[in-house]
Parts: C-alpha cells; structure tokens; sequence
C-alpha cells in the first residue's frame, strides 16, 4: 500500500527542477555525477527531506567512473523507509526523484521504491506506473538487477524490464541507438 504521507510522485533531470518548486515537494532523491555541483534550484524549494547520491549513469566498469553499487541501492531503500515512516514529519506530500536527465538512475530508483511499497504488485504492473509517472523511463538495469535481489524478487523484476525495454524501443525507436552510442547496447539486447 502507498504510504498514506505521499500524495504525489515525479521523476525529472535537473533542468526540469525548477519547475516543480511551486509543487509542494516534502521529499527528493537526488542521484547525481560524483563531481557534479549541488543543484541550485533546491535553495527556491519549501523545507524538504532530500537524499543525494552521486555515481555515473553506467551498467559496465569504465575508467574513472563510479558504476551503481547494492549499497547505492540501499540507500535508495533506506530513502524509502525513511519516506515510509514519516520521518520527514510531514501528513501529505510529493516525492521528486531526479538525475541528470530524469531517464535512468531515477527511474530505476522510482522502480525500486515502487517495488519496496508495493510487494504484492506484479512486476509488470509496476513498470506501467513507472511509465505513467515517466513515460521516457529506461532504468539503469544494474540498478534493477540489485534491486530484483534485494527485494527478493527471484530474478521477476529482470525479466519485466526486458519487456519494458522491449517496448520502449517501440514506442521511443530513437532510443535504440541512443543506448548503443552510451554504451548500454546490453540493454538494448535484453529487449523482449
């Protein structure tokens, strides 16, 4: 069950993050590059509980880069804890999830919430909400991979993003070669 504190969820890149200040956000989870500079937009929004990690949108080691690790996962699931019990203090809210773009890290930290909320909901149920929330949504499937296992999702969460992905190139054919050219061709060829 959604907890009853969080009203509103919404995925978005940085550059979307000032339109949402007039949206009452009690609650951010920012994912950002290790060397990126704290948002600016954040000094405009109301007193909110805000989580920032900071690793690279990448599914494969490359030099001088942080690849997504289980304990980046945690985080995102201690964020949902923390979201969950009402630590924040607050009876009604909206839940931002951002990265740089709004199409990768923070959609599989959308996804992973989603799932850590929502255990009885099938996999496959849960991605159409994530679409609903983000319709450009490609989550970084290593994200997804540790979330499937620390979820205990027996390897069901995998095999929904496949078919996520699946249809995504459907529907958004750019992204095809888009992830070719960012080096994430593993996940174009995990499409069902």
């Amino acid at each position: 069950m959604q907890p009853p504190s969080i009203q509103m969820l919404t995925i978005c890149g940085i550059s979307e993050l000032p339109d949402q200040r007039e949206r009452s956000v009690t609650h951010v989870l920012s994912i950002l590059d290790p060397d990126h500079p704290d948002p600016e937009a954040f000094e405009a929004y109301d007193p909110h509980h805000r989580t920032i990690l900071r690793f690279h949108d990448i599914i494969n080691p490359t030099q001088g880069m942080i690849l997504p690790e289980p304990e980046h996962v945690e985080a995102v699931l201690r964020f949902g804890d923390e979201v969950a019990a009402g630590r924040a203090g607050t009876v009604e809210g909206h839940l931002l999830v951002h990265c740089h773009m709004g199409v990768s890290r923070s959609t599989a930290a959308m996804l992973t919430l989603l799932a850590q909320t929502h255990p009885e909901e099938s996999e496959d149920r849960l991605f159409e909400r994530l679409v609903e929330i983000r319709s450009q949504a490609w989550p970084n499937s290593r994200m997804i991979e540790f979330a499937d296992d620390l979820l205990s999702r027996n390897g069901r969460l995998v095999d929904s993003l496949r078919r996520h992905y699946g249809r995504q190139i459907q529907r958004i054919p750019r992204y095809e070669q888009l992830m070719r050219d960012l080096g994430r061709s593993r996940e174009v060829e995990m499409a069902a």
